[in-house]
């Protein structure tokens, strides 16, 4: 099943179709991408999505574009010398996912795209406003309260004794800790407990899972970066151990195996991520693109996942589902 839900409104930007200005005539673009956790490479699956998208809009990967990807793989003190690496290339933009993605771009002054995974870039400092970033830096932000009310709901539903949620984020990221405290603050007025598992480095997760095996929650709520994205198997099979409904914030940690997310669509962010890299490569400056808030939420499912972990998924709920994964 497939649906699309629009929440809100574009903040700035709209998303376009291909360009009817034809591009510079013999010029090559540098495009480079960096992430906290693996790269965001031209033969991955998001990658593949960023490169589409772009050559819809003309920017074609061997004629008029070149990519060049740089992943940490969990480890963000790499990113400098990644950024610096990337620099060298004198690529032109640069697309980022995560909040210590975008910290480490702006200090390079190159115009960068961020397409998920700040968190809120004001609150963090990483731009002056939404409307006017003043900066380097432009792309999608967060609404993490809203998709949090939404999550919560989604897991009573499943659950609906839920008294406590267990919430998962990574405490060095600041991005992640704000939305961690959004969440939490949406949770507890809601009257519902809430078990804070901040971690730091793998081992951290040990700490976590020793204390959800003590003190058992009703269900589980991770907050996405490199650090826990990296670690999400871990989360999966405590969940499945302890037959826990959990709920994640993108689609692809269902794909992967986690029983149910409700987040922005990334192929709608990334198309979205293309369009303004598109506006940078004919001389838009970032501090002059006003950034975007997600408006495209789905809805995803694992139903083999949720057989194994014994749990009944309503069918109101399988019927408003975007997928349904079996």
């Amino acid at each position: 099943m497939k649906r699309r839900e629009f929440l809100g409104l574009l903040g700035g930007a709209a998303l376009v179709g291909p360009q009817a200005a034809a591009q510079t005539a013999g010029r090559i673009y540098h495009l480079g991408t960096i992430q906290p956790a693996v790269p965001l490479a031209e033969g991955s699956p998001f990658g593949k999505i960023l490169v589409k998208a772009l050559a819809d809009r003309g920017y074609v990967l061997g004629q008029n574009l070149t990519f060049d990807s740089r992943g940490a793989m969990g480890d963000i003190a790499k990113l400098p010398s990644l950024l610096t690496e990337l620099k060298a290339r004198n690529v032109d933009v640069l697309v980022g996912v995560g909040y210590a993605s975008a910290r480490v771009a702006k200090e390079t002054g190159i115009p960068t795209v961020i397409a998920w995974g700040v968190g809120d870039p004001v609150e963090t400092k990483l731009i002056e406003s939404l409307a006017h970033p003043a900066g380097n830096l432009t792309g999608i932000s967060d609404v993490a309260s809203e998709l949090t009310t939404k999550r919560l709901q989604l897991l009573r539903e499943i659950s609906p004794k839920l008294q406590k949620v267990a919430m998962l984020w990574n405490k060095d990221d600041l991005g992640m800790t704000l939305r961690y405290q959004a969440s939490a603050k949406v949770a507890q007025d809601t009257g519902i407990t809430v078990q804070a598992l901040g971690v730091r480095e793998p081992a951290d997760f040990n700490e976590a899972l020793s204390l959800m095996n003590a003190d058992p929650p009703d269900a589980i709520l991770m907050v996405a970066d490199a650090l826990t994205v990296l670690n999400r198997k871990r989360i999966f099979e405590f969940a499945a151990a302890k037959r826990l409904p959990a709920i994640y914030e993108y689609d692809f940690l269902v794909r992967d195996g986690g029983l149910m997310s409700y987040g922005p669509d990334l192929t709608e962010s990334l198309e979205r991520t293309a369009a303004l890299v598109d506006r940078i490569f004919k001389g838009a400056i970032p501090a002059e693109l006003p950034v975007e808030q997600p408006i495209v939420f789905e809805l995803i499912i694992n139903l083999k996942t949720a057989k194994a972990l014994g749990l009944m998924i309503p069918p109101s709920l399988l019927q408003r589902a975007d997928q349904v994964i079996e």
